[in-house]
């Protein structure tokens, strides 16, 4: 900015309107330069005839039709105008000059503090997900549902029961599964919807429902699964290392299994009758 003045004083009447129409109006170029967002060592330039000291004669002529309509007036004219004073061609390219609005423009840390915030949601939803959801084994999961169906062999009737007597009383309360290992496993109704399937891992507990019909059981590994009516342990549903299907979960079934009826399992052949004695 020059601050004395000029050696040479040269018209000037754009610059003199502007100021004019500035200080009919009460502002100051402080005011002026608030409402533009032009620089006030620019705009004491365009009042006093200054235009070298400006950037260059585009610049030039935005930052008066700047000036012009924060003074109420025309700003095309304006520009029109220094154009002529400067000996610009009318049709010369001019960068258009408009002011921001500071409420539209958010301020650099704010879009920080919202860069961070975003970045840490994505990072708890990651780790919230992590340890929510189980971790499961597609590879597992597929060869068990894969692996042929054997049904478990028929409960041996206990040594000590005889022929004919009947059997125990069935143990009562909810049945409920308890893994003691990772293992897949699928319950449903038969011929029914599932009503249960997932990858549990060791002391995961499910509950059959009380409202079940006719409840069944598919497991890739059934040695890793504990069985409970109430508190009533019942023996393992099948072979270690073999995966077994359509075994009924119904409390009474299990409770013959753990009385070395049949149950649910299925039943032994019967065997062929004595051919008569002549």
């Amino acid at each position: 900015m020059v601050d004395g003045t000029p050696d040479i004083l040269t018209a000037n009447p754009v610059g003199d309107r502007l100021k004019a129409a500035r200080e009919e109006r009460g502002m100051s170029l402080d005011e002026v330069a608030t409402l533009t967002r032009v620089p006030t060592r620019h705009l004491l330039h365009i009042e006093r005839g200054e235009w070298d000291a400006l950037p260059a004669q585009t610049y030039s002529v935005g930052f008066a039709r700047a000036y012009a309509k924060a003074v109420g007036l025309n700003g095309t004219e304006i520009g029109q105008e220094l154009r002529a004073q400067l000996g610009a061609p009318n049709n010369s390219a001019t960068i258009a000059y408009e002011p921001a609005d500071p409420a539209r423009v958010p301020p650099r840390s704010l879009a920080i503090v919202v860069a961070v915030i975003a970045v840490l949601l994505i990072v708890g939803y990651a780790v919230w997900r992590n340890s929510a959801v189980p971790e499961e084994d597609p590879q597992a999961e597929a060869a068990a549902a894969d692996t042929p169906i054997v049904a478990p062999p028929p409960a041996a009737a206990p040594q000590n029961q005889p022929a004919g007597a009947p059997a125990a009383p069935a143990a009562s309360g909810p049945v409920v599964l308890t893994a003691t290992d990772a293992v897949w496993l699928r319950v449903y109704e038969a011929g029914g919807p599932v009503l249960f399937e997932n990858t549990m891992k060791p002391g995961d507990r499910y509950e059959v429902p009380s409202s079940a019909q006719r409840p069944q059981i598919r497991v890739g590994r059934p040695e890793a699964l504990r069985v409970t009516i109430g508190q009533s342990p019942v023996p393992q549903l099948g072979p270690t290392g073999q995966p077994i299907g359509d075994v009924s979960l119904l409390a009474a079934d299990l409770a013959a299994r753990a009385q070395g009826a049949p149950g649910g399992a299925a039943p032994a052949a019967a065997a062929p009758a004595p051919a008569p004695t002549r």
